[in-house]
């Protein structure tokens, strides 16, 4: 088994299913090419992708160049974001969720037009 691991958004990292990563890579093959944002976009998003495989004991090894971009030096927090999950150093995690808790209700009423 293995996992694909990638740069994600606000400092973290993003990690897919081989068949989350396949549905978002479609989906990134969907945007204009014509476009220069688009094409920055998935040049950036794909050049990083990793697949990493699982050891014996359930653990991956992420690759020096993810470590860095998302400051993975000590203690890490894993956490789940709709079909994906997010890994983010613990001091980033905290910081991002303190800067981020008390607009809660203003980015759920932002948000009306979904329903949730």
């Amino acid at each position: 088994k293995s996992v694909v691991i990638t740069r994600g958004f606000d400092g973290c990292l993003a990690l897919y299913t081989q068949e989350g990563w396949n549905d978002y890579y479609q989906k990134l093959q969907t945007l204009p090419k014509t476009k220069k944002e688009a094409r920055n976009f998935v040049r950036i998003i794909t050049s990083r992708a990793s697949e990493c495989e699982f050891d014996k004991l359930g653990r991956i090894n992420i690759p020096t160049n993810l470590r860095t971009l998302a400051h993975l030096e000590k203690e890490c927090v894993i956490i789940g974001a709709g079909n994906h999950g997010e890994i983010w150093s613990q001091e980033k995690w905290d910081q991002y969720y303190n800067d981020n808790q008390d607009g809660y209700d203003d980015i759920l009423e932002s948000l009306d037009d979904f329903s949730l």
